[in-house]
């Protein structure tokens, strides 16, 4: 099959954004910061990734999508360093993630920033602690600039107020950006979002959807946006890969993609049942496993 490529490039850009009254700029930025060059990955003989390649610049809001299946939190695990390439290589700045000590791991890890699915809080702490956890864990800081950092992420995604609150007796887009907060307090070089907009109601998903842009500018980080949801990550992200078929299908800004005419792009974008893209999952015929026409 031949993969439709978008050749377009990577624009530069200036990017301001306002938290708390304080106006950020982001200057434009070429700088490679992560790299995955030639991976395979796969589980046994079952191939889930081949001859991925993906560059993320500073300062870049960049879009994995595809259709379920696909690969695109096993980049992200890829990444994590939680799994390892079985060829190519993962490179943060000059160090090959697959490569690294245990000890390497966790100080590249440091500089990375994670936002589960659903958030993933700790269901018996509350959403002070559940903020406070990366800072206790991973630094020396006294509770006193623990206090107050978290203090500042929580007024960053407008839940100052909400400290005392359990998770139980938060609702689910507040929960979205406790885990927000939760992800940006070692202030990362890197954010990686696993279905960010998953369970939202619509004015959640926007406000989750503006924050990770506004924060993602104002904290000068590289984002990586694992979604579904075609018209809230297209309005924030510059720079889209498509996955399908285990690799790279189509790649390029939004508006390239929205104009692309690639039936597997279109088929996702537009969300027709009809398309490239299948319903079965490859399995032996269907009278085979019912004993139909004699067959056992």
């Amino acid at each position: 099959m031949i993969l439709e490529k978008e050749s377009i490039a990577r624009r530069p850009y200036n990017s301001s954004s306002c938290v708390n009254g304080i106006s950020y700029l982001v200057p434009a930025s070429s700088e490679t910061l992560l790299e995955l060059r030639d991976v395979d990955f796969g589980y046994g003989d079952r191939l889930v990734l081949s001859n991925l390649n993906m560059r993320f610049t500073r300062g870049q809001v960049v879009a994995v999508m595809g259709g379920s299946g696909c690969g695109k939190t096993t980049a992200l695990r890829l990444i994590g360093g939680l799994v390892k390439a079985s060829r190519g290589k993962v490179m943060f700045g000059d160090q090959d993630v697959g490569s690294q000590t245990r000890d390497g791991l966790y100080a590249l890890r440091r500089k990375m920033g994670m936002l589960f699915q659903f958030g993933a809080l700790f269901t018996d702490q509350t959403v002070f602690e559940n903020v406070a956890f990366p800072l206790r864990e991973h630094t020396d800081l006294s509770e006193e600039l623990i206090r107050d950092l978290v203090l500042m992420k929580l007024n960053a995604v407008g839940l100052r107020g909400a400290r005392d609150l359990a998770p139980s007796e938060i609702s689910g887009g507040m929960a979205c950006r406790v885990a927000l907060a939760r992800a940006i307090a070692l202030d990362p070089e890197f954010m990686m979002y696993d279905e960010p907009f998953a369970g939202l109601d619509p004015i959640s998903l926007g406000i989750t959807a503006k924050l990770i842009r506004m924060l993602n500018d104002a904290l000068g980080t590289t984002s990586i946006i694992v979604s579904h949801d075609v018209p809230e990550t297209f309005s924030i992200a510059d720079y889209v890969y498509f996955v399908a078929n285990g690799g790279i299908h189509a790649e390029g800004t939004p508006a390239a993609l929205r104009a692309s005419q690639d039936p597997t792009v279109r088929q996702f974008i537009d969300g027709t049942p009809d398309g490239p893209f299948r319903f079965h999952y490859t399995s032996q015929p269907f009278a085979a496993d019912f004993g139909i026409g004699g067959q056992a």
